[in-house]
């Protein structure tokens, strides 16, 4: 394996971009509240640091509230049709491998009509950031039950209350084989940034779920673990080659028990080196997937980034493939290629 933290190549700009210089003139409409705003002031304010200049940069998203996320960023972007954002991410990254592309997609548009897509970009480890925004309803069709609502969410389009299984996004990228795996919360702003820049900096396929409220048909959605009062009790900020601890007073823990983890408090018989230590860069996916896993109340909710591991992508290998053809057969011609096999003129007469 190689080293998780190698970074795509950065094209100089000929100056120093700003935040400024990735906000679009259009006017920005989404409901007064809702944390696609901040998710879009996070991505405006990392995208100076990777040093590509804004025509090399593509933001392309599907349909739902957050697909309009492309219209507010002064870059090239594709608003494109519901759940096929990543097959549009597929075929550019396949023609233009220099560009950076993002994908934004949202909990309805990513994981239902849009699923079999997104499983086979991350398989196929497409160099793309994939961006979803969750917050457990079709905000934009006004209040249905999205495949991340919890069993018994009662909205319009389940009024009796939901009785499908919710999916579990990150179990589900991981599952996928992307290379790159993460979590954050719209409201945890530097947390944000930095989920976001070192998606930026991954070279493959990145998935980072964003916990993301709605606040007129999903209002606290996530509020039970991610208000200021109990975030740092609820959820287990995830840090590479550190034991898991969380909690106010830094003084509650993760460990293993048997193939199942457990929370423990620190002190007496129990010690920091009792504690799961966190590794992204694991080859094995297990103990990402159990982190994917753990859920409030029963757990604190991880946060940051759960496997982040090096392979060839898939616009390499397919260049791979190109040049191998080229070295054996030669650049070949599109007309002796038209022209080959059982062909003829029609006769006009």
């Amino acid at each position: 394996m190689t080293d998780a933290t190698a970074t795509l190549p950065s094209p100089p700009t000929s100056t120093k971009l700003t935040r400024k210089d990735f906000v679009s003139d259009q006017e920005v409409r989404w409901c007064p509240g809702c944390g696609d705003y901040s998710i879009l002031a996070q991505t405006q304010k990392v995208m100076p640091d990777f040093g590509y200049p804004k025509e090399n940069i593509v933001f392309i998203s599907g349909i739902g509230c957050s697909g309009r996320l492309p219209y507010y960023m002064n870059t090239y972007g594709f608003h494109t049709i519901h759940g096929r954002a990543p097959t549009l991410a597929t075929g550019l990254k396949a023609a233009r491998p220099d560009l950076m592309v993002w994908v934004i997609t949202g909990d309805g548009d990513a994981l239902s009509i849009g699923g079999n897509h997104v499983l086979h970009s991350m398989r196929r480890n497409v160099d793309i950031r994939m961006v979803m925004f969750n917050n457990r309803i079709y905000g934009l069709t006004k209040g249905q039950a999205s495949p991340t609502s919890e069993l018994g969410k009662r909205t319009k389009s389940t009024p009796a209350g939901t009785i499908d299984h919710p999916v579990m996004p990150l179990s589900f990228a991981l599952a996928a084989e992307a290379t790159m795996v993460a979590r954050s919360v719209d409201t945890h702003t530097d947390h944000l940034q930095a989920t976001l820049e070192r998606a930026g900096r991954h070279k493959g396929s990145a998935f980072i779920e964003v916990l993301q409220n709605c606040n007129i048909f999903n209002d606290g959605a996530w509020r039970d673990f991610t208000d200021r009062e109990v975030r740092e009790d609820r959820t287990l900020v995830l840090r590479h080659g550190e034991p898991m601890i969380f909690g106010k007073d830094r003084d509650k823990g993760i460990r293993l028990s048997g193939m199942r983890p457990e929370v423990v408090q620190l002190g007496g018989d129990i010690k920091e080196e009792d504690l799961l230590v966190h590794d992204e860069q694991a080859e094995d996916p297990t103990l990402a997937y159990l982190l994917s896993r753990m859920w409030w109340p029963d757990f604190p909710v991880p946060v940051g980034v759960l496997r982040a591991v090096q392979r060839p992508t898939h616009d390499e290998l397919l260049q791979g493939q190109i040049d191998d053809a080229v070295r054996r057969d030669g650049k070949g011609d599109l007309g002796e290629l038209l022209f080959a096999g059982e062909t003829w003129t029609a006769n006009e007469a």
